[in-house]
């Protein structure tokens, strides 16, 4: 029977999707705690945080691709029975991790100018920059913690991941209190705060998984840190060649949420301010899809490993319909429970609050429209990663993002005069061009076993 097919397919993919879901919402809810904790604090302070993460997280998408594409590497790898490529492959992996936000960090460090240029107010600017200027230490953990995820849910390991990063999500919480508001006889600094909790936080997840991966019993035969120090140029090449365009694909998305920003900017502090809530409710959402599409990358990597056409079909339809799934009830919540949503953010004794909420609320309905799209396009870049599919995929995604998704949210949003609702139309414009060419990619050609497994390496 069909469902009896699909039955262990879906077992596997929810034993080891749920786990990295809940990783990335964990993940999410310190950057929501940030917000909400600062959203109490002031709304200039609120609208800078929106603009100084949107900064750090182009920076943060473009090295982010060293961690994500050596995932379906690292399962194939395993699938295979290859300990040497596992090593080589993650190794090199963290090595790019470290060099990447050692080159950005300059950006960060002086980023008032760069946010001055592009339109934002001198206020929003500086205290931006304070943030960043604190937060951009912050990269090197998150990037080499992202890749020692990686290595962890390839050899189906994702639950210790769950746990590490909860574990940080109350002491996020503590310092924000303590620092954002000057608590306990701390001083009161602000944005400034959050960026040194933030940090805190993530140095202390980032020792706590070497520790595991380092201790894990069934990880020592790769010994992953053993002469760290040792090149393996032919890896580093590969992983740099497969991550660099996963890392170009993620900029270009994260450039369409960023460019709507930078022009949510140029309309006002308090549409930033409310679009900054809006957006970060739809991400919560897509942690959802983003965890199912780790899981797609790893079991896609196991098929192409055993050089199984049909298992990978089968596994393929099976993540995209939990996907599916999980974007219909995101979409009733957020048609039926808009204003709350946005309330939980704001200060309801604060006189700006009803304006922010009216305009949040209005968006809603437009990151209710982009739900199915969003949740399509992540889980086919997730598939195509597992088969190491990463150029092409990079081209779709400056294509729907740049050429469609931009232009048609400036269009609305200014010659038309839509404002923040013509920006959001935009983004499902290029949300739902992306998910069609990138699904279209996966299902006519890597699912009809237009491929061969890689070689075990020597």
């Amino acid at each position: 029977m069909t469902l009896d097919r699909y039955a262990p397919h879906l077992r596997a993919t929810l034993a080891l999707g749920l786990p990295l879901v809940g990783s990335h919402l964990a993940r999410m809810a310190i950057g929501v705690a940030d917000t909400v904790m600062v959203g109490w604090y002031g709304v200039e302070e609120l609208a800078a945080l929106v603009i100084a993460t949107s900064f750090f997280h182009i920076l943060f998408f473009l090295g982010m691709g060293f961690g994500i594409g050596v995932m379906g590497v690292i399962a194939e790898a395993i699938a295979r029975g290859d300990e040497t490529e596992v090593r080589r492959a993650t190794r090199m992996a963290l090595w790019l991790s470290i060099i990447h936000p050692v080159l950005v960090l300059p950006l960060m460090w002086f980023s008032e100018p760069i946010l001055l240029a592009i339109g934002q107010e001198p206020v929003v600017a500086a205290l931006a920059q304070d943030y960043l200027r604190i937060a951009g230490f912050g990269l090197l953990p998150v990037l080499c913690g992202l890749t020692l995820n990686s290595y962890l849910a390839a050899m189906e390991r994702p639950q210790v991941v769950l746990w590490i990063t909860l574990a940080g999500l109350p002491v996020n919480v503590l310092l924000n209190w303590v620092l954002i508001f000057g608590n306990f006889g701390a001083p009161e600094l602000g944005v400034r705060g959050a960026a040194i909790a933030s940090v805190s936080v993530q140095v202390l997840q980032l020792v706590l998984l070497v520790g595991y991966a380092a201790w894990l019993p069934a990880a020592r035969k790769y010994r992953l840190f053993r002469r760290f120090w040792r090149p393996d140029w032919a890896d580093l090449r590969k992983v740099f060649l497969l991550g660099l365009p996963i890392g170009l694909t993620m900029v270009a998305e994260g450039g369409l949420f960023v460019g709507s920003n930078v022009m949510m900017g140029w309309i006002g502090t308090q549409a930033l301010a409310a679009h900054g809530i809006a957006l970060q409710l739809a991400s919560i959402t897509f942690m959802l899809h983003l965890g199912m599409s780790n899981a797609a990358t790893v079991r896609i990597g196991q098929a192409r490993g055993w050089g199984d056409a049909q298992w990978m079909r089968d596994a393929a339809v099976t993540v995209t319909a939990v996907s599916v799934g999980a974007a219909v009830l995101a979409v009733i919540l957020f048609l039926a429970l808009p204003r709350t949503l946005v309330g939980l953010y704001l200060d309801a004794g604060d006189p700006e609050t009803p304006a922010l909420i009216a305009i949040g609320a209005g968006l809603m309905f437009y990151a209710a429209l982009f739900q199915l799209t969003d949740a399509l396009q992540v889980i086919a870049l997730g598939l195509l990663r597992g088969v190491q599919d990463t150029r092409v995929p990079m081209v779709i995604a400056a294509i729907s993002y740049w050429l469609v998704g931009i232009p048609v949210a400036y269009g609305l949003a200014f010659a038309l005069g839509l404002g923040p609702k013509g920006l959001w139309l935009g983004l499902v414009a290029g949300l739902t061009v992306a998910s069609v060419l990138l699904m279209r990619r996966f299902w006519r050609g890597h699912a009809r076993g237009d491929w061969t497994p890689a070689p075990a390496a020597v």
